[in-house]
C-alpha cells in the first residue's frame, strides 16, 4: 500500500493534495492513504479560532472550513492526529475518533485503527487550557498513554512530537547543522517527550512518523530481542508420565550392546533450542511543515499484511476496542483520577474484554468498518459565502459519531454526559 506521510498540516490540505497529485503524475504511482502528524488546524468557523492555540496574529481561519461543509472532497483517504496548534474544542467532541470531515479521519486522543489490516496507532499530548486546567489534562495524558502501552505492536505509530532521546539513534551532527538552537534542549535531556519514549520501546512499531520540530530527520532504533526461554528448571504443572517397566519395579531390560546408534539419532536428542528471534527494528521518520522547498511529505510502500480489496477500508481494531472498554472507568474528566490497576491486571482485563469484542462485533464478519458506525455529521455552524461568521466562543456540540461509538462498545459517554441513555 501506498502511503503518504504529512508533516505539520497547517490548515493547508490543499496544497497537500495537491502536492501528492503532482508526486503521483510524475512517478506514474497512485497513493492509497494520507497520514498527518499534527498541527491539523480542523476550524470549522470563526468561533473556532476562539480555542486556538497559537498566537492572536497567526489565528485565521484556513481552508479546512470548505472540506467540512463539502465545498470541497477530500481525494484520498486521510488520517489525522492532533498537535499543539488546534482548535482542541473539536477534537474533544471527537474524542474516541471520529470523521472531522468526509473521507478526513480523526484518530482521536489516543487510538488504533486498521486499513486493510496495516494497523495504525496515534497519540495526542494537547496542551493545558489554563492552569486550572492542567492537572486535569496530566490525567487524560497519563490515560491515554497507559492504554496504548497496552497493544500488540502497530505497523505504524503517529505523534506530533518526537519520542525522548531518538535523535541519538540518526545522524545527530547533521540535524545540529541544520538547528543548532536544538543543541541546548538536547544537553538538558527535554528534545521530546518522555512518554513517548516509553511508548517507542514498548510497541516497537515498524515505522513512526512525527512533525513538530519542522525539519525533515531520519533514524532506526533498534530494539533488543526478547530474552530466550530457560530451559533450567521444571514445569510444576507438568503431568510425568512413568515407564511400565519403571512402574512395576525398574527391571527394565538391559540396553543391546549391539545395537548401532546413527548419529543423527544422537543429534537429534542433543540438539540445541532454537536461537532466538533477532531483534526487531523502528524506523523513524520525522517530516516538515507544508511549505514550498520544504520536505513535508513522503511516500512509503506498505505491505498489507492480507490483501483482499484494490481500495482502501478503514476498519476498527479490535484489541483497541478491547482496551477501551477496559479502561474507560479509569477515564477522568475531572481534577481526581482513580487509580490505575497493575499491568497483569489490566492485561487480564483486556483479555476478557477481547473476547466480549469478539462474540459481540465479530461473530458474523471479519471486521468492523469504521463508516457503517460513525458518519460524519455537520455540528456546528459553518461561514456564510464569504467566509465570514460569528467570532465568539462556540457553546460545546454534542456529536453523534461519539455517542455511536459509546452505543457499540456499551459504555458510557463522558463526553456528552447527557446522551447517555
Amino acid at each position: 500500500m501506498k502511503i503518504a506521510i504529512e508533516g505539520c498540516c497547517h490548515g493547508e490540505l490543499d496544497a497537500i493534495y495537491t502536492h501528492i497529485a503532482q508526486m503521483e503524475q510524475r512517478d506514474n504511482l497512485k497513493v492509497d492513504l494520507l497520514l498527518i502528524c499534527g498541527d491539523f488546524q480542523a476550524i470549522r468557523n470563526h468561533g473556532d479560532l476562539q480555542y486556538m492555540a497559537v498566537p492572536d496574529k497567526y489565528k485565521k481561519l484556513g481552508g479546512f472550513y470548505k472540506y467540512y461543509t463539502g465545498e470541497r472532497q477530500a481525494p484520498i483517504l486521510t488520517i489525522i492526529i492532533g498537535g499543539n496548534h488546534e482548535a482542541s474544542n473539536y477534537f474533544w467532541e471527537l474524542y474516541h475518533g471520529g470523521w472531522v470531515a468526509p473521507n478526513i479521519y480523526f484518530l482521536g486522543h489516543a487510538g488504533c485503527v486498521q486499513v486493510n489490516g496495516i494497523r495504525i496507532a496515534g497519540h495526542w499530548e494537547r496542551v493545558p487550557y489554563s492552569h486550572g486546567s492542567m492537572r486535569s489534562i496530566y490525567h487524560i495524558r497519563e490515560f491515554n498513554v497507559r492504554r496504548l502501552s497496552l497493544l500488540s505492536s502497530p505497523t505504524i505509530f503517529l505523534s506530533h512530537d518526537w519520542p525522548q532521546g531518538i535523535e541519538h539513534h540518526g545522524d545527530l551532527r547533521g540535524l545540529l547543522r541544520r538547528k543548532p538552537y536544538f543543541r541546548e534542549d538536547i544537553q538538558r535531556g527535554a528534545l521530546g517527550s518522555p512518554p513517548l519514549t516509553g511508548l517507542l520501546h514498548t510497541l516497537r512499531p515498524a515505522w513512526w512518523f512525527a512533525a513538530h520540530l519542522h525539519c525533515r530527520f531520519e533514524a532506526r532504533v533498534v530494539h533488543e530481542a526478547p530474552p530466550a526461554a530457560s530451559a533450567e528448571g521444571t514445569n510444576p504443572d507438568e503431568i510425568v508420565i512413568e515407564d511400565e517397566d519403571e512402574a512395576a519395579g525398574g527391571n527394565a531390560p538391559p540396553a543391546n550392546p549391539d545395537e548401532i546408534i546413527l548419529d543423527d539419532e544422537v543429534d537429534a536428542v542433543e540438539a540445541p533450542p532454537p536461537p532466538p528471534p533477532p531483534p526487531s527494528e523502528t524506523r523513524f521518520v520525522a517530516l516538515d511543515k507544508c511549505l514550498p522547498k520544504r520536505q513535508f511529505l513522503e511516500i512509503v510502500d506498505v505491505p498489507e499484511p492480507d490483501p483482499k480489496t484494490s481500495t482502501p477500508v478503514l476498519a476498527f481494531d479490535p484489541e483497541w476496542l478491547a482496551i477501551t472498554r477496559a479502561f474507560h472507568s479509569y477515564m477522568s474528566t475531572s481534577q481526581h483520577q482513580p487509580p490505575f490497576p497493575d499491568e497483569a491486571t489490566a492485561r487480564e482485563a483486556v483479555a476478557r474484554e477481547l473476547t466480549w469484542v469478539r462474540d459481540k462485533l465479530l461473530s458474523n464478519r471479519e471486521n468492523v468498518v469504521i463508516q457503517d458506525m460513525q458518519s460524519f455529521v455537520i455540528t456546528a455552524p459553518v461561514p456564510d459565502a464569504e467566509g465570514k461568521g460569528p467570532k465568539q466562543p462556540p457553546p460545546h456540540y454534542a456529536n453523534p459519531q461519539t455517542q455511536a461509538f459509546c452505543m457499540m462498545l456499551e459504555i458510557e459517554n463522558k463526553v456528552d454526559p447527557a446522551q447517555t441513555s
